[in-house]
């Protein structure tokens, strides 16, 4: 069989590029467009607008609107797990990551409410989608941060503490930033949040987070009897 010409790697190149631009922009519409509507009120011809694409090129890539559905949920989920594993590392001092993470966590609910609320809408029909996500994938991401929590406190950096039901607290605090945000501008008497409300969430989560911290032993004072 002849070598393939120089060339046809870039031509790999060029055709792999395209095709990722336009999923994406495909799945950021998707997202949007499912949180507004649900699975069963949206139509492909409403993605294919919002993502300004003929409707035949979102179904070159996606044969079904079902399809399309769970690999919505499927980006949106990796990149959490992304942030979790970048930040909640034993590489990193605990309160380097967990600023990071709840940071991370802020940030994504400010810039991409619609993907925590089609989240939460998803498990509250009963997770049907994502069910086996939940029970592998995700089960195995927090069994590693099960692991990254013992080691931080096996080194003395964090008190004792449950981590999964750590995680659930942070998952709880920082998602409520976008799935209740309506109603907490509502109380603060605004028409929505402001940049300087997911700064002051993110300032409150990280006080709070921070009792996991430990107090490293105060030094002796020097002619100071310490026994």
């Amino acid at each position: 069989m002849p070598p393939l010409p120089p060339s046809a790697p870039t031509r790999r190149k060029r055709t792999s590029a395209p095709r990722q631009n336009n999923t994406r922009q495909i799945l950021d519409a998707a997202e949007k467009v499912f949180a507004a509507h649900g699975l069963s009120g949206t139509r492909m011809n409403d993605i294919a607008e919002a993502s300004n694409l003929p409707k035949a090129n979102i179904h070159y890539y996606f044969r079904t609107k079902e399809d399309l559905y769970r690999a919505t949920l499927r980006q949106l989920l990796d990149d959490w797990l992304g942030d979790a594993s970048k930040w909640l590392s034993a590489d990193r001092p605990p309160r380097e990551g967990l600023r990071g993470f709840i940071e991370s966590k802020m940030e994504f609910s400010r810039k991409r409410p619609e993907a925590s609320r089609l989240f939460a809408h998803e498990l509250l029909s009963g997770g049907h989608y994502v069910h086996g996500f939940l029970v592998d994938t995700l089960r195995k991401h927090v069994e590693q941060r099960i692991e990254v929590f013992r080691a931080w406190h096996e080194a003395g950096l964090i008190t004792q503490v449950d981590p999964v039901h750590f995680l659930f607290c942070l998952w709880a605090m920082t998602q409520a930033y976008a799935d209740v945000q309506v109603q907490m501008a509502a109380v603060l008497g605004k028409p929505h949040l402001t940049g300087r409300d997911y700064a002051t969430g993110t300032q409150t989560i990280m006080q709070l987070a921070s009792v996991l911290l430990a107090t490293p032993p105060a030094a002796a004072q020097p002619g100071r009897d310490t026994k």
